[in-house]
């Protein structure tokens, strides 16, 4: 079986048929990159290393330790009250007259029970506390943590 044939197989199941709407739209996308990737003909450790590399390229994330440098920074001060930067490499990376933070340096998980089905799945956030400060260089990481919360609600 060919990673083509996985991947229809595999989309199938989730029901992401070629339907004419976003599902088709999105179908045909994702299994023409499968056609483009498979023409490469990598092996299984290129492939390994391929797919790691794109994986961090699609999500916007760098490949190696931000710097700090003054390049890496954008002025986007006009969405605080104060001078800020955000980093060019990695969106959640900012930095201001206090120093650089990983604005998700921390993302908090809790139990949410859907009221319909009982089903438990995690429910995930971010909120001030996820700023963890940076030190360059500096690789971002995320730490995932359970939230603890009070009585009246507050994290």
């Amino acid at each position: 079986m060919s990673i083509y044939d996985h991947a229809e197989r595999e989309l199938d199941l989730i029901g992401m048929t070629d339907d004419g709407n976003m599902n088709g739209m999105m179908r045909k996308h994702i299994l023409h990159m499968i056609e483009e990737f498979a023409k490469e003909g990598h092996s299984g450790f290129s492939a390994s290393y391929a797919i790691q590399c794109l994986e961090k390229l699609l999500r916007f994330e760098p490949l190696s330790p931000l710097t700090g440098e003054d390049w890496e920074w954008v002025d986007v001060s006009e969405m605080s009250s104060r001078p800020l930067w955000q980093n060019a490499r990695c969106s959640h990376v900012f930095k201001d007259p206090d120093g650089a933070y990983n604005s998700r340096g921390k993302v908090f998980w809790e139990w949410y029970t859907d009221p319909e089905t009982g089903e438990k799945n995690k429910s995930h956030f971010t909120s001030k506390d996820s700023r963890v400060p940076v030190t360059f260089p500096y690789v971002p990481t995320t730490v995932y943590e359970e939230a603890v919360v009070d009585r009246d609600g507050s994290q």
